[in-house]
């Protein structure tokens, strides 16, 4: 009885079909939808000149295979995004979302993203969050301290 409860209360709040397009919509313009070419293609590339035994036409067809490898990809993201879209955020939401990711501004903020992004984290160099939160705390209790 308890596991039938459960999924009636699962059903109960799942998203609506509405909510699960919208979701998907506004996942195809996410931040990780619009760096995963980028990314694909520079490990495709990285992976090429790796293998230098290579012919132009190996490189060729694993450039393209990368292409699908990355569609693939990219279409299991803008699901699971799209659904965890639509059972985080209201209809209202997702339709203003929706509508300001078809806009202009939000198109050349996509296209700038993955250069801004490679050019931001390349100036701001090697990131250690764990590290700098200890050494921080070291300095503040004297504890957590390298040595």
């Amino acid at each position: 009885m308890p596991m039938l409860i459960a999924a009636v209360a699962g059903l109960l709040l799942a998203p609506s079909a509405e909510a699960e397009a919208l979701g998907r919509r506004l996942a195809a313009t996410g931040p990780l939808e619009t760096l995963l070419p980028a990314i694909a293609t520079r490990e495709t590339e990285e992976l090429i000149a790796q293998r230098p035994e290579l012919s132009d036409a190996d490189k060729k067809i694993l450039r393209e295979t990368g292409r699908e490898v990355a569609a693939r990809a990219g279409a299991r993201l803008e699901e699971a995004m799209g659904h965890e879209y639509a059972a985080a955020l209201s209809i209202e939401d997702l339709r203003a979302l929706v509508a300001f990711a078809a806009t202009p501004a939000a198109a050349r903020y996509r296209a700038a993203m993955p250069e801004a992004t490679a050019r931001g984290l390349a100036k701001l160099g090697s990131v250690d969050f764990k590290a700098d939160l200890a050494a921080a705390f070291c300095a503040k209790t004297g504890k957590l301290c390298r040595h």
